[in-house]
């Protein structure tokens, strides 16, 4: 109902006092007061009707002071019974509500005021049950679409449509998996800082925002709080529409849990093909995985091993989950002993996809193996495995096996173990040139340096080889170690590759 339409039925024989054009603006109901200042029992919307007993019709500062605060409280209108307190609409109040812009209606004496709230409340009560029919066949159009459509495809676009927006629906890495339309992905960028810190509360949780130039009402799905789905339409939502939104969340959230169980399922399925690839029954497996999957690819292939976080790692899963859909996805995605394992060809889009996982997901790290045959599959297992280690170990996003021979094999010990070893081996020299102002250290590594070869070390020294014979036979009487080894002097000058620079206090000579 609006104001309009009461001014229009001739059975209420209301009258105009406004000098502007009377809008179609809903009347939310209607209430009647004889308050000088009804407005802390209004909440806007209403049109307020009074006969206007305590107002004093001839002072103007009172009637504009009267206006502007049912303008200021955002009534509708304000409707004016006459024939009782006042014969007529008060010409003062005419003028003040036309200076403030609030429409006034003469309500005539035969028209009761319970007529117009009835008018009003009837008015109301068809528009809420219209809603409530169009939700319900809404909710049934995205029912059906949930399950004769193309997945959360399906429902996303019905969404759309049936909230005159657009719908983003986000994967657990923050990515656009369907926007409808598809420019709707452009805005992902400025959507970003409410949805990451909608993700931060942990499980289900909504939130509501104005971006741009709409609003937006967003809501993770499932009780992971991992995938976001992000509806945005030019004005505020209605309530009949956030109740759609509520149930496009809902039949995604089952779908993702259906997936999840299938998915779950699948990668069983892969984990024990991908340990009959690593026991070397690579007929068994291409047979097994043809039937259901496709052909395996042609070799070489390559093995990645994804580590990091349960979380990252949960994230990569996901992702993946969604290239197995296409026809150049990788060819078997497994987890093994808390790693993700995954197979690809050796060369192609989703060996390159894969490899760029940890741009999706910044807390991944992959390990990738050399291009092997499948008689060579255990090899390119290990391979990963040990690249992904070294990849965690050194937080790098991507490491390649052959990357593993250029870092040196210093860079295959965890910092914190190799830095023990040589600070507990190395300690009865470092404590020795300390307490007597030796150089024991620096000899030792010269000596080292030039493959035990006395002179040219004692030169190097600028002392005689005798003296450096001494320092030697004292290195052995204070580490326990025969210096004659070939696996003590290995063991020594790594722990001096380890070892602090300034521990080594005196120069040599």
């Amino acid at each position: 109902m609006t104001l309009r339409a009461l001014l229009a039925d001739p059975a209420m024989g209301l009258v105009a006092h406004f000098g502007g054009e009377v809008t179609d603006r809903p009347v939310s109901w209607v209430h009647g007061s004889e308050l000088l200042d009804p407005t802390p029992f209004l909440t806007g919307g209403e049109l307020l009707l009074t006969t206007g007993l305590c107002l004093p019709a001839e002072d103007a500062g009172e009637c504009r002071a009267f206006v502007r605060r049912l303008a200021d409280a955002d009534v509708a209108g304000l409707g004016f019974g006459v024939g009782l307190s006042h014969a007529r609409v008060p010409a003062v109040l005419a003028d003040a509500a036309t200076e403030a812009g609030l429409p006034l209606i003469e309500v005539p004496r035969q028209t009761p005021f319970i007529a117009i709230s009835k008018a009003v409340s009837m008015a109301v009560a068809a528009e809420q049950y219209a809603a409530l029919v169009r939700t319900s066949q809404a909710q049934r159009e995205l029912a059906r679409a949930a399950v004769t459509g193309p997945g959360p495809a399906g429902v996303v676009r019905r969404l759309a449509h049936l909230v005159d927006g657009w719908v983003l629906l986000l994967d657990a890495a923050g990515q656009v998996i369907h926007a409808e339309p598809s420019r709707a992905a452009d805005r992902l960028p400025e959507l970003r800082p409410e949805v990451d810190r909608l993700r931060r509360q942990g499980g289900p949780a909504s939130t509501a925002f104005a971006c741009a130039d709409a609003h937006v009402w967003a809501q993770t799905l499932g009780n992971g709080a991992r995938w976001v789905l992000a509806v945005g339409r030019p004005l505020t939502a209605p309530q009949a529409d956030q109740h759609l939104v509520h149930t496009a969340a809902a039949l995604l959230t089952m779908g993702l849990a259906r997936s999840h169980a299938v998915r779950a399922a699948h990668a069983r399925l892969h984990t024990g093909l991908f340990r009959l690839l690593l026991a070397g029954q690579t007929e068994l497996v291409r047979e097994a995985a043809g039937d259901v999957w496709g052909p395996l690819p042609a070799p070489p292939v390559r093995v990645f091993a994804l580590a990091g976080t349960a979380s990252a790692r949960r994230a990569a899963l996901d992702l993946l989950d969604a290239e197995a859909a296409r026809s150049d996805g990788p060819a078997l995605v497994a987890t093994l002993d808390g790693t993700v394992l995954v197979l690809a060809g050796a060369d192609g889009a989703a060996a390159d996809r894969v490899s760029r996982l940890p741009e999706r997901v910044p807390a991944l790290r992959v390990g990738v193996s050399e291009p092997v045959d499948y008689g060579r599959f255990a090899e390119g297992h290990r391979q990963a495995t040990q690249a992904a280690a070294a990849a965690v170990r050194h937080d790098r996003p991507v490491t390649g096996f052959a990357d593993l021979a250029g870092a040196g094999v210093l860079s295959l010990l965890p910092a914190d173990a190799a830095g023990a070893f040589a600070e507990s081996l190395l300690a009865p020299l470092v404590r020795h040139d300390r307490e007597h102002g030796g150089t024991l250290l620096a000899s030792l590594r010269v000596w080292l340096e030039q493959l035990g070869q006395w002179d040219p070390a004692a030169a190097r020294l600028g002392v005689h080889r005798h003296t450096l014979r001494n320092r030697m036979r004292r290195v052995e009487q204070l580490t326990g170690r025969g210096l004659d080894s070939p696996g003590v002097r290995a063991e020594l000058w790594l722990a001096l590759q380890l070892l602090p620079t300034e521990q080594e206090r005196a120069e040599p000579g």
